[in-house]
């Protein structure tokens, strides 16, 4: 059995996503894949600082395992995070920006300039219009003068997004079961509770998956109800 934690919102399976496919199931995808660039953690500058201590992401060679979830997810609507020096997914209808606290983004700095901001690409046939939000997402979690990487770290997971970001993200979905197959710490799948709308995630790595379900029991949620 895959499934790592469940309940009545939310359901986490443990285990390769290209295998485990319930998530298919759902009606958006909103997800933070690994994005192809190798990232290690403990490094400056391609130096290891500690290399005994150093952390990658699974599967972050190279695209593949973001384009393969894509092609089984298909035609549908779609919000994926990116990195803008990598090639975006096939098919991408619009790309937003998602603008880093000012804590973020200090390592691998160029000319001064900071590592900043992601792509938030969409996919799929999500509505055409005119007017609308900004296309630049950013949290309102206040960070400046907090240690650096304060917003990964309170998801546990050395990439991980704001919840209210992901809440916006999620608010800009029509009604629908919410899929994540790279859950990583559940970050999508914690906001998506917390908003009233079920889930369902997979994580590959299970000390990632541990630290989502611990944040999906603590069921300190308010959903609007006032209670």
């Amino acid at each position: 059995m895959s499934i790592y934690y469940q309940d009545e919102w939310v359901t986490l399976h443990l285990g390769d996503c290209l295998e485990v496919t319930d998530w298919l199931e759902a009606d958006v995808l909103v997800t933070d894949p690994p994005y192809g660039r190798g990232w290690r953690q403990g490094e400056v500058h391609g130096h290891a600082r500690n290399s005994a201590s150093m952390v990658g992401i699974l599967n972050d060679s190279d695209t593949a395992s973001r384009d393969s979830v894509l092609s089984l997810w298909g035609p549908r609507l779609a919000i994926v995070f990116g990195d803008l020096m990598l090639t975006p997914p096939p098919g991408v209808k619009h790309v937003g920006v998602y603008a880093k606290p000012a804590d973020a983004g200090l390592r691998g700095a160029c000319g001064g300039v900071r590592r900043d901001a992601e792509a938030i690409y969409r996919l799929g046939p999500w509505p055409s219009g005119i007017g609308g939000r900004s296309s630049i997402y950013r949290t309102r979690v206040a960070t400046v003068g907090n240690p650096v990487g304060i917003v990964a770290r309170s998801g546990g997971h050395p990439h991980a997004k704001p919840l209210d970001v992901l809440e916006d993200l999620i608010d800009d979905c029509p009604p629908g079961v919410i899929a994540d197959p790279f859950a990583g710490s559940g970050s999508t799948l914690v906001a998506a509770k917390a908003m009233g709308r079920r889930a369902i995630g997979v994580e590959l790595d299970e000390r990632y998956c541990e630290m989502a379900a611990r944040r999906l029991a603590q069921d300190a949620f308010d959903f609007g109800t006032g209670a």
